[in-house]
């Protein structure tokens, strides 16, 4: 299942995944999602590695940047994940 965390202005969108158990710990998929003329530009991040994969018409500048909305926010990104995402951090 996937959370929504993050809208950015310009309509991208950040969502996470639950926990996911690794044989190196926990791990989370970080998805990241904007809408643009006839579909989408998409790239999937993995926590706590910050590994990307199927980047798909983000440029390097776009990487770096949700690299650092992403680093800044992982703390909160990992326990809303334990806790079923955002909507349900305020039941715990």
């Amino acid at each position: 299942m996937m959370y929504p965390f993050l809208q950015l202005d310009d309509k991208t969108e950040i969502v996470h995944s639950d926990i996911i158990s690794t044989a190196n710990g926990e791990s989370v998929k970080v998805y990241i999602e904007k809408p643009v003329m006839g579909g989408f530009h998409s790239a999937t991040c993995y926590l706590p590695d910050y590994r990307w994969e199927n980047i798909e018409g983000f440029d390097k500048k776009d990487i770096e940047k949700f690299q650092e909305i992403i680093e800044s926010t992982a703390h909160l990104i990992f326990r809303f994940a334990k806790q079923g995402g955002l909507g349900n951090a305020s039941n715990f």
